[in-house]
């Protein structure tokens, strides 16, 4: 196929019957040439006119022009600016429909990439559906003549962004009014923030107001025209040469969490749907069992669950590499709970033998160090916490070695989006 050829197969038009859903939250449909195409805004079940707008050599990539018959669990996006924000890929749907897929995206990766035999778990649903981010993270782009967008980057389109005021419906209210605060008062082409073509601006809710983190610009931004800001209890700013922030002005927020309040500094990782995150929370305590012993908590974070663990009876190794995170895990630490800093792939040889390993790694899943480490050194229990299904499988698969899976079960934190929250148990089997 030559260029002119391509050009011409990329904007094709044909009308598709969706049959499934991508774990990116795109409709899965056959053109009438037999090649799969994923299409963004469709649900399963809908007939469609797509536009093709890139083409593989075994998939495509296509744009809904027009909804022909829609799904029975299609719904009307309460969002205005659903059409072109990247944020919420299944806001099209009925919300029990989304969580049935979500069960699906991890039975099937746990099936196709872990090679398990397992049934779709059972998703437990969020509180609230909207409004339920206590932490969102805008891009700012200072453009030609002055002018200024923030927002989200655009479906399909990442190198865009849409401008986003006070429309979004994901965050807490008081995010929510803080980002109007903030774009009301950083001034012409934004110029109170830091400089630089491109920033990173996130704002989290806690006890008592609202934080901002500012990641990118040059040193010596001194916030002096917002610090007054009432929509904000402290100001921090990470220079795009510098892998820690540091706080500009204010005093840190404090967050409740697990029934207590904590200090915690800007770029600290905190789950952004706190109502769910207690629920759960709750159910991985419920797995550790109560038997008492040694516990690792690999990825420990701030110690969402090491510090429950110590109150329960508990000696635990909690392993986090972010230095704010161990400052905040430190901050009134029950007996029992000892912070190391560093890399779980470095550390996690020390703390064992253990009885029970808690993990919790960021989305790319496990270092391939650790299911080789834990199988030649078991242990009774491992409760693996995961944000991604398919790096789960990955190392559920590497882990079968020494261990069997005996439970799964899901959560949804993000509502409106693809992306699921799994709690897995292994039981030793060697």
């Amino acid at each position: 196929m030559d260029r002119h050829d391509a050009a011409a197969a990329r904007g094709k038009q044909a009308v598709v019957r969706v049959r499934a859903l991508s774990s990116s939250g795109a409709g899965v449909a056959d053109l009438p040439e037999g090649l799969v195409a994923f299409v963004h805004r469709t649900a399963p079940g809908d007939e469609a006119r797509v536009r093709v707008t890139r083409r593989h050599r075994r998939w495509a990539q296509a744009r809904l022009e027009e909804v022909l018959q829609p799904a029975p669990t299609r719904v009307d996006p309460p969002c205005p600016l659903y059409d072109r924000c990247g944020g919420c890929t299944m806001q099209h749907m009925a919300y029990d429909e989304q969580l049935r897929w979500k069960g699906r995206f991890v039975a099937d990766a746990l099936q196709r990439i872990g090679h398990l035999d397992v049934e779709e778990p059972d998703v437990r649903a969020s509180q609230h559906a909207f409004h339920y981010r206590n932490r969102l993270t805008f891009t700012l782009r200072r453009l030609r003549a002055g002018r200024v967008v923030a927002g989200f980057h655009a479906l399909d389109e990442p190198a865009w962004v849409v401008d986003v005021h006070g429309e979004c419906l994901l965050p807490e209210e008081p995010v929510g009014q803080a980002w109007q605060a903030l774009r009301a008062a950083w001034g012409p082409e934004a110029r109170h923030l830091p400089s630089g073509g491109n920033l990173r601006l996130t704002l989290r809710s806690g006890t008592g107001g609202v934080s901002l983190l500012v990641d990118g610009g040059s040193r010596g931004w001194e916030a002096t025209e917002l610090a007054s800001l009432d929509a904000l209890t402290d100001i921090w700013h990470r220079p795009e040469d510098a892998e820690r922030p540091y706080r500009v002005v204010g005093t840190p927020m404090k967050e409740l969490w697990g029934g207590e309040i904590l200090p915690v500094a800007g770029g600290v990782f905190l789950q952004v749907n706190r109502e769910a995150a207690e629920v759960l929370r709750e159910y991985v305590l419920d797995e550790v069992g109560s038997e008492g012993g040694e516990a690792v908590d690999a990825y420990c974070g701030v110690g969402f669950y090491g510090r429950d663990l110590a109150r329960r009876g508990w000696r635990v190794t909690g392993i986090e590499m972010d230095a704010g995170a161990c400052a905040t895990a430190r901050h009134d630490a029950p007996p029992g709970l000892d912070i190391v800093e560093g890399p779980v792939e470095r550390h996690l040889s020390e703390a064992l033998p253990a009885d029970l390993v808690l993990l919790n790694p960021p989305r790319t899943g496990l270092d391939a160090l650790i299911p080789p480490l834990l199988v030649e050194r078991p242990v009774r229990r491992i409760v693996y916490v995961s944000c991604d299904p398919a790096t789960l499988a990955r190392d559920a698969a590497r882990l079968s070695a020494g261990y069997d899976l005996s439970a799964i079960h899901a959560f949804d934190l993000f509502p409106q989006t693809p992306h699921v929250e799994t709690v897995a148990r292994f039981d030793r089997t060697i």
